[in-house]
């Protein structure tokens, strides 16, 4: 039986799970390199026979002024940044495209790669890690989930393990310990976007973030973050993700620190599986989805969600409403399950009304204790002089009330049933915003990002948004449904109601 090279085996052990047109890449490269051929991923600019650089018109795509994609013809040469990623001269194999190349300069802190699906982020980022290993002593590697950063970023097709493994190199993976031990000495430590408080202590000389837009606790993960990039000459970091219309994403591209890179999947096309083109591609082109998952755009208005940005407004110049002038007032809890650092948010709105028109009044939501919530919700009726707290007897009721009356609270507790999901109930709510009878008194962020990002049955639980529906609920009675029509509901002569469906 013949010896079976010890890097083969390694890379077919590493390649089970891979798509076939992803293994055959990667054997195709190791063949190269048992013939002596160094493999690159950066290409250099190629000259003609007489010296000069070969410039190349390409189209690139790019956002106009009106927020549209469109494509424009731009002439490159310089530093490579013409190159398609197909094979062409010494470089006869797949490597980087235009789009792939870090920026140019020391200026900027963040490279952030924004792109669709199967668009060579993560390629992008793991060989971008790949030249940083030479120049830093440690990194911090950071995904959603600790099975994205093992699956995705390590050994995945396009993980650190291949990408170093296409390169003849190898790397010390310890996931006992999370971390890995780069060929030149760098530490690489692996976080997870649910524990950012593993980011505290720990100092960095760069970052890497895979789909940040997507971490459970992003704020916390990014400020931890920075507070420990602190070793080196330059520390910086790369962002790749498909993105979400977060505040912290927003922020990132507008920061004139940052260097956005929009790609999307179809450059890419040559490096991906044929059935992708035919069972996602087709399927989402030219729909709102594809715009984001196919062309990495940041779209304000989320597929799904029950309310866009253009539905929250506040009462209009010529017509100011104050709080004084409210009927009713609402506060309402939405507890977390549990207090603690890691805990959910507590939501607690408080709500008002005039007539047929409701109002935002108050957000006091955020991470407390019992005794924290319980105060704070005390605080807000005390100063809005409010009618009653507003609580959901189905999740913790009796201990919302208990808590209240403990800390002395002597007011109206009002308890709600919750005999629907929470979309049924917000469904009323969100219609009501969309008839124009719902106005926010002051801008509520983190309130209208969770309003309009949360997809129902996707992702956590919206605590800020279930306070708010609560009391609007209590106030408009909006938690009902209209039955379905059946032959048992036909006009009566007898019935004082005349067979009027009930609401």
């Amino acid at each position: 039986m013949t010896d079976i090279d010890p890097e083969l085996e390694a890379l077919l052990k590493a390649s089970e799970n891979w798509t076939p047109q992803a293994k055959a890449t990667a054997l195709e490269m190791y063949r190269l390199r048992s013939e002596g051929v160094r493999v690159y991923w950066y290409c250099k600019p190629e000259k003609d026979a007489f010296g000069n650089l070969i410039v190349v018109e390409a189209e690139e795509e790019y956002v106009d002024d009106n927020g549209d994609l469109a494509v424009r013809t731009v002439r490159q040469g310089v530093h490579g940044r013409w190159c398609d990623g197909k094979p062409h001269g010494t470089f006869n194999y797949p490597h980087a495209r235009a789009d792939q190349w870090p920026p140019v300069g020391t200026e900027w802190f963040v490279w952030a790669l924004m792109g669709g699906r199967g668009s060579g982020k993560t390629r992008t980022g793991a060989e971008y890690v790949r030249r940083l290993t030479e120049k830093v002593g440690r990194l911090a590697l950071l995904a959603p989930t600790n099975s994205d950063v093992r699956e995705v970023m390590i050994t995945g097709e396009s993980g650190l393990i291949n990408v170093f493994g296409l390169a003849g190199e190898k790397i010390d993976y310890q996931p006992s310990r999370r971390r890995i031990i780069f060929p030149s000495g760098c530490i690489g430590s692996l976080y997870s976007g649910e524990e950012p408080d593993r980011l505290r202590g720990p100092q960095h000389g760069a970052a890497w973030m895979d789909e940040p837009s997507h971490y459970d606790q992003l704020d916390e993960v990014w400020d931890n973050l920075l507070f420990g990039l602190r070793l080196g000459d330059r520390p910086h970091v790369v962002v790749t993700t498909t993105p979400l219309p977060n505040k912290w994403t927003k922020t990132l591209i507008k920061d004139p620190t940052t260097k956005l890179s929009r790609v999307s999947t179809y450059a890419n096309l040559d490096n991906l599986a044929p059935s992708f083109r035919q069972r996602v591609i087709d399927r989402y082109e030219g729909t709102r989805t594809g715009r984001q998952e196919l062309y990495g755009d940041i779209l304000e208005d989320v597929l799904g969600a029950l309310w866009s940005s253009s539905l929250i407004k506040q009462p209009p110049p010529d017509a100011p409403v104050k709080i004084e002038d409210l009927e009713r007032i609402l506060v309402s809890i939405d507890p977390a399950g549990s207090a603690n650092r890691r805990s959910d948010e507590t939501g607690i709105v408080a709500t008002g009304k005039i007539a047929d028109l409701g109002y935002v009044v108050r957000d006091k939501s955020d991470k407390y204790s019992p005794q924290g919530w319980g105060m704070a919700a005390i605080r807000m009726y005390e100063e809005l002089a409010a009618d009653a707290i507003v609580v959901e007897r189905n999740y913790g009721g009796d201990m919302v009330r208990d808590n209240l009356k403990t800390l002395g609270f002597e007011g109206r507790i009002i308890e709600n049933n919750a005999s629907r999901g929470k979309q049924v109930r917000a469904e009323p709510i969100s219609a009501r915003y969309e008839q124009g009878k719902m106005f926010h008194l002051g801008t509520f962020e983190k309130l209208e990002e969770e309003m309009t990002t949360w997809i129902p049955g996707v992702g956590a639980s919206p605590n800020r948004v279930d306070a708010m529906v609560w009391g609007f609920a209590e106030l408009f009675g909006s938690t009902t449904q209209m039955k379905m029509a059946s032959p048992l509901d036909l006009p009566d002569d007898n019935d004082p109601l005349n067979g009027r469906f009930m609401l």
